[in-house]
């Protein structure tokens, strides 16, 4: 069988990963929207980055959307045109997102079998999700196996973020279980991560400084709980160059070229805000970078 992968925009590959020989190629990747005043964002990277740091900045309208059901029948439609058994498609948290549920509004109507993958976290570890439905598909799985290898490869990721605010994750409601944390603590530089497919508060910090270094070590503990053999992947927005370090430390202790470099996906950093820095910890897929 020939299985196509497919996801959305909140996978955040790296950039480059998606172009031929990369690690994501071959992966069809449909964009989120993200609303900036009456002006919808879809690109990625630079297409993206500077209109929403302005935005942020200066504390505008910003809502992000899902993508029509629509978008998906397109890219399933083609994708059976162009000769695939089968579609694995692997999205964000349908806790977090109504993308999922246009996905499964197009699948009841695709012409081929399309499974739908809700992995309940977002980032690269959504992204390890598809990379592994693309591993198994390519080692000559099946439909079945290359959506069960995204499941598991989603059960298996972690995903943990530092922000200087919880102000524009209240704004969004997006964020869980941090009632007693909002109002006067709004400026509280927190620790979240995923939990049941929900972002939810795991730390306050004191300072930036200690919030980036927290977040390292969680990360090298969660390796170590594993034994060894994940793949990281940090995520920044604003700032770079923090990020940049902090992938040089996590080499340092956990062995080069196991950590990339990625922009937070447009459509989580318009509700994580500016100075996000978020890190996910997957099992390293059979086959793949």
């Amino acid at each position: 069988m020939r299985i196509a992968v497919v996801t959305d925009s909140a996978a955040g590959f790296p950039p480059g990963w998606r172009l031929p020989g990369a690690p994501a190629e071959g992966i069809e990747v449909v964009p989120m929207p993200v609303l900036v005043g009456d002006e919808i964002l879809t690109g990625e990277y630079d297409d993206v980055t500077a209109p929403l740091m302005m935005a942020l900045a200066a504390g505008a309208d910003v809502r992000t959307s899902r993508p029509s059901p629509g978008q998906f029948d397109g890219v399933y439609d083609r994708l059976q045109r162009e000769g695939y058994d089968g579609i694995v498609s692997v999205h964000l948290s349908g806790l977090l997102s109504g993308t999922v549920d246009a996905a499964r509004l197009a699948a009841s109507r695709a012409v081929l079998p399309v499974e739908i993958i809700d992995t309940r976290t977002a980032g690269m570890a959504q992204g390890r999700a598809a990379l592994a439905a693309l591993a198994a598909a390519r080692r000559g799985g099946d439909l079945q196996a290359s959506a069960a290898a995204a499941a598991m490869a989603a059960r298996a990721s972690a995903l943990y973020f530092y922000v200087p605010s919880l102000e524009q994750l209240r704004r969004g409601g997006r964020v869980t279980g941090a009632a007693g944390w909002l109002g006067t603590l709004l400026s509280v530089r927190v620790i979240l991560h995923v939990q049941g497919g929900r972002l939810v508060p795991l730390e306050r910090m004191r300072s930036a400084a200690r919030g980036i270094q927290r977040l390292q070590e969680l990360a090298e503990a969660d390796v170590a709980r594993r034994g060894g053999g994940a793949r990281l992947t940090v995520h920044h927005f604003g700032n770079e160059e923090e990020a940049a370090a902090l992938l040089e430390r996590l080499e340092a202790s956990i062995g080069a070229g196991q950590v990339s470099l990625a922009p937070c996906p447009a459509v989580l950093a318009a509700h994580a805000g500016l100075g996000v820095v978020a890190v996910t910890v997957s099992a390293e897929p059979p086959g793949l970078a």
